[in-house]
């Protein structure tokens, strides 16, 4: 269950196998090649459902170290609601007393913040990519509306963790970081920026997204990317 990774951390959990979120440019779509799923990425997920059990196990085996969730899923995809995975991961890490990091899209990481304020240096962020609505509905179409997701980043600071914001990816004419900073001025304690990175097969969704709703921009997508 714990993984080495290359992420600020020394292991990761990823509770789930795929992401219902639909995100356009996810890369992480390399994993369908794990599965048999049919389904196009983005439209699958599996569940992990001995994950805790295993958990237990481990941390009583390994050397104490950050935990990250999730580096190719989404801790707090939809399904979490009715699985929970999650939130029994963070139970069993806060008893260890092992420190996380948890990266999400969604406004559901509120629902455990009696947990995380019991894991000991917890460092919790969301992910935004733009400050318009419209972008998020073409390119994250089943993730929290990004007023929600500036509104946990505050609630989630005014609770007394250490937060943050990954701004990413940085979409060509759609992502104005300056915006997203000044909206966070005060409520974070960093922030990450990465831009958009074509792999594994992600630029026929990304461009469709483009031709779809901003084609005046596919130019400059075109661009970037040196296509």
């Amino acid at each position: 269950m714990l993984c080495s990774t290359g992420l600020p951390a020394d292991y990761c959990i990823n509770p789930y196998i795929g992401c219902l979120h639909g995100c356009r440019y996810c890369y992480a779509r390399f994993m369908k090649r794990y599965t048999n799923h049919p389904e196009p990425w983005g439209e699958f997920v599996d569940v992990k459902i001995n994950a805790v059990e295993v958990l237990q196990k481990e941390v009583m085996k390994k050397k104490k170290g950050r935990v990250y969730l999730s580096s190719v899923t989404d801790s707090y995809q939809p399904i979490e609601k009715r699985y929970q995975l999650t939130r029994k991961i963070l139970g069993v890490l806060a008893q260890a007393g092992w420190p996380v990091t948890i990266q999400t899209k969604s406004s559901l990481i509120l629902r455990d913040l009696d947990i995380l304020k019991a894991i000991p240096q917890a460092k919790v962020g969301l992910t935004i990519t733009t400050t318009e609505e419209r972008v998020r509905r073409a390119f994250e179409p089943a993730a929290s509306p990004v007023a929600e997701r500036f509104s946990a980043l505050k609630t989630l600071k005014r609770a007394g963790l250490i937060t943050f914001c990954m701004v990413a990816p940085i979409l060509p004419g759609l992502t104005d970081v300056e915006a997203i900073k000044r909206e966070l001025d005060g409520w974070v304690d960093f922030v990450w920026e990465d831009q958009l990175n074509i792999r594994y097969g992600n630029w026929p969704t990304i461009q469709e997204t483009v031709q779809r709703y901003f084609p005046h921009l596919l130019a400059e997508f075109e661009k970037r990317i040196g296509a």
